[in-house]
C-alpha cells in the first residue's frame, strides 16, 4: 500500500512473538485479514493481538510513538463507555523486523462496514454516546498538536489539492473542488475537546446493531469537537445522522466542520488506495455519496 512500507508476513511474525514474548509460544498466532493502512495485526491465542507499524522509520523514532499510544491507549480505555484493547507491551526490533512493535490485548466484535447499520437507529445511539463520552474526558489544558486532522480546515489545503489532481478520472473533481472551498472557510466552532481522532468503520466493533468496542485509540486527545462527527458520514445514513446531531446538539457550523473533516479523509482514501486497498478506497467512495447527496452540505 505504501512505497516504504516494511516487510513483515506470519512466519516473521511468529517468530519475533515467540522469542521476545515466550508466554505465547503455545498459542496460534494468525495473520488477520483487515482494511487497516497502517499496521499488520497478528491475533495471538484468544486474548492477545500484535501491531506491527508498515510505514518505515527510525526505530527511536517508531519507539517515541508507540510509548504515546500506550499513554493515549490507556487514558481512552478510561474514558470509552465500551471495551477497548489495553496495552500489554511492547516490541523490541530484530534482524527480521527493524522497529518496535505492540501487543494488545484482544476484543471481541465484528468490524462495522459503511452501509452494515446506516439505518440503525440503536447503532446511531450507541454512536453519539461514544463521541460525547469522549468529549466529557478532561483536557488537563492540553491542545491540538498539529498532526492530522483536527486544527484548521485550510492547513490542508496543499493535500487537498493532491487529492484533486490524482482523482480526476475518479470522480466529479470540478464539483468537489467547489465544496472544498466552501468547508475550508468554516470558522471553528468551539475549544478543543478530547477525541479519537479516526472514528472509521474499521475501528468500530459490533455486536448485533449495537457498539462493542472501539480500535486503535493511539491518537486519543484534544482536537476539533466536530472530528469525530466524521464516523457518521462514514457510517450512517441521513435520518441516523440527524440523531447523533440532535443528541449532540451539535449547531451548523459544528456539523458542517464534522462534514469536512469526512470530506478530507474520503478524498485521500478513493485515489491512494484504488489499486491496493479496494475497500478503504470503496469507504471514501461511499462517504463522498453521503456529503453530496447531503442537502445541508
Amino acid at each position: 500500500m505504501h512505497a516504504d512500507q516494511v516487510l513483515i508476513d506470519r512466519n516473521i511474525a511468529r517468530g519475533i512473538i515467540i522469542d521476545q514474548f515466550p508466554e505465547y509460544r503455545h498459542e496460534r498466532i494468525k495473520q488477520l485479514e483487515t482494511i487497516g493502512t497502517v499496521n499488520a495485526i497478528y491475533r495471538i491465542g484468544s486474548d492477545a493481538a500484535a501491531r506491527f507499524p508498515l510505514r518505515k522509520m527510525k526505530p527511536l523514532e517508531c519507539a517515541d510513538m508507540l510509548h504515546r499510544e500506550v499513554a493515549a491507549m490507556t487514558e481512552f480505555t478510561e474514558n470509552c463507555p465500551v471495551p477497548t484493547p489495553r496495552p500489554l507491551g511492547l516490541g523490541r526490533p530484530d534482524a527480521r523486523y527493524p522497529m518496535p512493535w505492540a501487543v494488545q490485548s484482544w476484543i471481541e466484535g465484528d468490524v462495522a462496514t459503511p452501509t452494515g447499520f446506516a439505518t440503525s437507529t440503536a447503532f446511531a445511539r450507541d454512536l453519539a454516546h461514544l463521541i460525547a463520552s469522549l468529549r466529557a474526558a478532561d483536557t488537563h489544558g492540553r491542545r491540538f498538536d498539529g498532526i492530522g486532522r483536527g486544527g484548521n480546515l485550510s492547513d490542508h489545503d496543499a493535500w487537498m489539492e493532491v487529492c484533486f489532481n490524482n482523482s480526476d478520472a475518479l470522480l466529479d473533481v470540478t464539483r468537489l473542488r467547489r465544496m472544498w472551498t466552501r468547508l475550508r472557510e468554516l470558522p471553528p466552532s468551539g475549544p478543543d475537546v478530547m477525541s479519537h481522532r479516526d472514528l472509521i468503520p474499521a475501528n468500530l466493533l459490533v455486536h448485533g446493531e449495537r457498539l462493542a468496542g472501539v480500535l486503535d485509540a493511539g491518537s486519543f486527545g484534544p482536537a476539533d469537537p466536530a472530528l469525530d462527527l466524521v464516523a457518521t458520514w462514514h457510517l450512517l445514513d441521513r435520518d441516523r445522522r440527524d440523531i447523533v446531531r440532535r443528541h449532540l446538539g451539535s449547531g451548523e457550523v459544528e456539523w458542517e466542520r464534522g462534514a469536512a473533516w469526512a470530506f478530507q479523509q474520503a478524498m485521500g482514501l478513493v485515489w491512494y488506495y484504488e489499486q491496493t486497498n479496494p475497500s478503504m478506497s470503496a469507504l471514501g467512495r461511499s462517504t463522498l455519496s453521503r456529503l453530496l447527496d447531503d442537502l445541508d452540505v
